[in-house]
Parts: C-alpha cells; structure tokens; sequence
C-alpha cells in the first residue's frame, strides 16, 4: 500500500469490519477482496467508492461464526505483500 495510507476503523463487530481506506483505489481493495474471498472463513467481502474521482474505498467484511473479520484481513494484507513480491521479482528477472 501506498504510504499515504491509512484504516479507519467505522464497524468493528464480531463477524463483521467496516472500514475506510483513505489513500487507495480500487487496484489495492479488488485485490484484497479477491484473497479476502478465497478464505473459508469468509463469508463475504466487498468494497465500494462512492464517487470516482473524489470518493475513498469502504470495505466490508464479514467471516462465519467464530472467526474474526481482523484477522482475516491481516491474513489477506500478508498475502497481498507476498504476492506483490513475487511479481516485482518476477518482472526484474524478466527485464
């Protein structure tokens, strides 16, 4: 994530995080959707922007009884990093 980056914590329930993303678009918040939804644990993850040009990303996440959204989502920002990672180091191999 960029270093302008920062959580805001609006929801914070047992089963269910709603937070705002201030500083990113949709290439950060797809991309933790997509590892948010391949974990069983979650029962689903969604974000949206309300205006394109001016609006910040609200996520919401809600995981099945027992599991902690939190986690989750640390879980899929590490992965995120590993991905990211892995292609940067792909792509320096390649050029």
């Amino acid at each position: 994530m960029a270093n302008d980056t920062n959580i805001e914590i609006n929801v914070d329930k047992t089963l269910e995080l709603e937070i705002t993303i201030h500083g990113e678009s949709h290439g950060v918040c797809n991309a933790l959707r997509h590892i948010l939804m391949q974990n069983p644990d979650v029962e689903y993850a969604v974000y949206n922007i309300d205006h394109p040009l001016t609006g910040e990303p609200n996520m919401t996440i809600k995981t099945k009884r027992g599991k902690r959204p939190r986690v989750a989502l640390k879980q899929a920002a590490e992965e995120l990093i590993e991905q990211s990672e892995e292609f940067k180091k792909l792509i320096e191999d390649t050029l």
